[in-house]
């Protein structure tokens, strides 16, 4: 089950909201309008994607492009990772346990640093 809230925070960031079910995978950037699970305002440039665990179950981060895997960094419950996001990479959330979290998904304009 997932529930989407979106808050934009000022012009320049956008803020989302998922449950991830217990061993789920979600797409949540980089196939293209209509096919990603949040709204990246900085579609087609770099940026930052700032995921933060709401949850207490342990999560990780794949980044890949065209198949190939660059990062896999956990994000431990209630913790927040900022990691730099290259046009035409895919962000990927994947569940670590049985049990569903919460994650928060938004991204920053690389001059927001």
């Amino acid at each position: 089950m997932i529930f989407l809230t979106f808050c934009f925070q000022s012009e320049i960031s956008a803020q989302t909201i998922f449950e991830l079910d217990g061993s789920q995978s979600m797409l949540m950037t980089g196939k293209g309008p209509g096919q990603d699970a949040t709204i990246n305002p900085f579609q087609g440039e770099d940026c930052y994607a700032i995921i933060e665990n709401l949850g207490n179950e342990l999560f990780s981060v794949r980044i890949q492009q065209e198949g190939e895997i660059f990062k896999i960094i956990a994000v431990k419950p209630k913790k927040k990772k900022k990691i730099k996001l290259l046009s035409g990479q895919e962000l990927y959330l994947d569940s670590e346990t049985k049990s569903s979290t919460k994650a928060s998904v938004s991204y920053q304009a690389l001059s927001q640093n």
